[in-house]
């Protein structure tokens, strides 16, 4: 069009799949990076391999940069062969297809803590997420309420943080000490991990959602996704 990079009829065939695309089993939000300035990820988990390929191939169409998550192995081999710039972090279950362009090299950053290794995958999908989206991002592993030295080794670190990621299964109490140590946002993620009497994350769940501290917010129990965006807008708008 006017800048020459579509012909008129390109310009139209786009047009045409605006708002969304439909391809029978899935609606493709192609407005998604329009309203919220980030493109629709992909939940790979319960999908098809051939659902996937179809949405990975649609998507390409649209926008050149976009995530998806919960992948397996398997999954990444069949999404590469039509995306072979995708880039699989298999600690994250994620795949990020376009181009990774460098991380913010200034002073603001996200912090992503865990309360031990067994949450570092669902850190990792939040931690990426965050970085994806542009966002520099320090991550703080293994330093739970069993040993609260450890954190409290890097307490001028994590007040240096425009936004904290806390991560924690078991009785998850972990964002609540972190909250009452630093001045900015704290975004707690219940994990599943735990034994029984941790009904698969709910006691994480309830022991974040029942935090005295002010300042803390919580997402869904292994949701690294939804705190990663939500940490990477706030960090974000602080720079602005």
């Amino acid at each position: 069009m006017r800048g020459g990079n579509l012909s008129t009829e390109e310009a139209l065939d786009r047009l045409g799949s605006l708002p969304y695309v439909d391809l029978g089993f899935a609606k493709i939000d192609t407005h998604r990076s329009l309203r919220r300035g980030f493109p629709e990820a992909i939940f790979c988990q319960g999908k098809s391999l051939e659902h996937v390929e179809e949405i990975v191939r649609k998507m390409r169409e649209n926008t050149n940069r976009f995530m998806a998550l919960r992948a397996s192995e398997e999954v990444y081999e069949r999404v590469k062969r039509i995306a072979p710039e995708a880039v699989y972090h298999p600690l994250a279950r994620a795949i990020l297809i376009g181009e990774e362009e460098r991380e913010d090299e200034g002073g603001s950053f996200v912090s992503v803590i865990t309360a031990g290794t067994a949450d570092v995958a669902v850190a990792e999908e939040a931690a990426v997420t965050a970085e994806f989206m542009r966002n520099k991002v320090k991550r703080l592993y293994d330093v739970g309420v069993a040993g609260v030295h450890r954190l409290l080794d890097h307490v001028t670190e994590l007040r240096e943080a425009n936004v904290l990621i806390v991560v924690a299964g078991m009785e998850g109490a972990l964002p609540s000490i972190v909250g009452g140590l630093v001045e900015r946002p704290v975004i707690a993620v219940p994990t599943s991990v735990g034994y029984g009497a941790s009904f698969g994350g709910l006691s994480a769940l309830l022991g974040a959602l029942n935090s005295c501290v002010p300042g803390v917010a919580v997402v869904n129990i292994d949701n690294g996704f939804g705190a990663g965006y939500l940490a990477g807008l706030i960090n974000q708008m602080a720079k602005t």
